[in-house]
């Protein structure tokens, strides 16, 4: 098979191990920088372009698509949708997982457990914001935030109404949710791939850091999760609508509480903690579900 990798750089980790797995496995993988497509978008022949030339046919696309690039690179997601290759995890799917509040409230109309979330316009409903969550300590949230970066905890609700406030002021969209005390700082990074739950990892907070985020220090080992667990992760990666899902839960005491539903999950952290080639897995799934490569048409008889 022919495999397109969507990634901005060729020498991050995931985007190596990928290469790597599908080559062991006897595929070509390209690794295309997403900013550098373009597309032409014709009712005849749909195409997309590459550093001055037509792309090639591929049989499946991975898109590693970061966070800042997401309306263009689902955009060019959709173009090769149209063109019939097979992609690991769809642009509607990306666009649910990368939209903080969307996904929220889409896992909540599945009955999923989530930490009780707030989200107003209003200066004015502040106070009334921070009753709904039960009070501080709470946990504000930029909504464009990647890797724990525009997270803050507030331990009082003084504080909670300050920071609030300033996001308001600068204009930027947050949400307000409860912190999970019992979780002490450590989440479950569930692995998702199709309908089972490859891997799992616990993610430690360094210490005086609430944040579990393997970039902001925190620690990884392998961990056994419980069966609800397990269904809970699922359940979250089939709502987005994710093939390829990396889903945070904490441990709360009424059962799992999912953080986030991860759309282009990191391999590093995993793969050393577990041991596990999750990269190989990734690529026996698009064997397993990718349409075959375009058969030549058969010779001529005689």
């Amino acid at each position: 098979m022919h495999i397109a990798l969507l990634s901005r750089n060729r020498n991050l980790y995931s985007t190596r191990r990928l290469v790597e797995a599908a080559e062991q496995r006897g595929h070509t993988a390209r690794v295309v920088d997403t900013l550098r497509c373009y597309m032409s978008i014709t009712s005849h022949h749909p195409s997309i372009h590459y550093k001055g030339e037509e792309i090639e046919h591929f049989d499946a696309v991975i898109p590693r698509i970061g966070a800042s690039v997401t309306f263009y690179g689902c955009a060019l997601l959709r173009q090769f949708e149209m063109m019939g290759t097979y992609v690991i995890n769809d642009n509607v799917s990306i666009t649910r997982s990368r939209d903080k509040l969307r996904s929220l409230q889409l896992l909540s109309r599945k009955g999923l457990g989530l930490p009780i979330t707030g989200f107003a316009h209003s200066p004015d409903d502040i106070p009334d914001l921070i009753t709904m969550v039960k009070g501080a300590p709470l946990v504000i949230k930029l909504l464009e935030g990647t890797q724990g970066i525009g997270v803050v905890l507030a331990e009082t609700n003084q504080a909670a109404e300050s920071v609030i406030q300033a996001f308001m002021g600068m204009k930027a969209n947050i949400m307000v949710q409860e912190y999970i005390k019992e979780a002490r700082g450590a989440d479950i990074r569930c692995f998702v791939i199709g309908d089972k739950v490859v891997a799992s990892m616990k993610r430690q907070a360094a210490d005086g850091e609430f944040r579990s985020n393997l970039h902001r220090g925190g620690t990884a080992s392998v961990i056994r999760i419980t069966p609800e667990e397990r269904s809970t992760a699922i359940r979250a990666a089939k709502a987005m609508g994710l093939r390829v899902a990396g889903v945070d839960l904490l441990r709360s005491n009424h059962g799992p509480v999912i953080m986030e539903v991860n759309s282009s999950p990191g391999l590093q952290g995993i793969e050393s903690a577990t041991g596990l080639d999750i990269a190989g897995m990734i690529i026996e799934h698009i064997e397993k579900n990718a349409v075959p490569a375009r058969k030549a048409p058969p010779k001529p008889k005689g």
